[in-house]
């Protein structure tokens, strides 16, 4: 069997008065807000960029450009969706992912299952092989000062 590790990161700034979009699910208690071209879901865009380097496919930003007008204010759901069809139309099939978000307020936890549900169909894969794990950044640097939010995610992908 054929398979293939990739990896992925995204960071945004926070800002208060935003509305703040993870793992494809508005956090309705979030302090401040990623900004962004798209919605600047980071937890999204880590994936993204993990199945896309997976499949030797580049990076989000070279698929849905933040110059690109189209992309502007998009529903980051749709850019995991694409990249899933691509990964797909190459050959391949995601076995996991498994992911970290770097964040201090709010709380992700409450919100992990609620996210799993979203992600794993986007996906074509199980909630099982949706790992999500959130930790704060013990109020060190720009995550601690909550100045920015950051995930990193870890993809592995089988050929078809």
């Amino acid at each position: 069997m054929k398979i293939r590790v990739g990896m992925g990161f995204d960071v945004h700034e926070l800002e208060a008065g935003r509305n703040f979009y993870l793992g494809g699910m508005p956090l309705p208690d979030a302090p401040k807000g990623a900004v962004g071209h798209s919605d600047a879901d980071v937890l999204i865009h880590a994936i993204c960029d993990a199945l896309l380097g997976a499949a030797n496919l580049r990076d989000i930003g070279f698929h849905f450009s933040n110059t690109d007008d189209r992309w502007k204010n998009m529903d980051s759901t749709f850019f995991l969706k694409e990249v899933t069809r691509l990964v797909h139309e190459k050959g391949w099939r995601i076995g996991n992912v498994d992911c970290t978000i770097c964040l201090e307020k709010p709380k992700v936890n409450p919100h992990i299952p609620a996210m799993k549900k979203i992600l794993a169909p986007l996906m074509d894969i199980t909630e099982d092989d949706v790992s999500i794990k959130a930790t704060t950044n013990e109020k060190l640097g720009y995550v601690g000062r909550e100045e920015g939010v950051c995930a990193y995610a870890v993809a592995l992908i089988q050929k078809a």
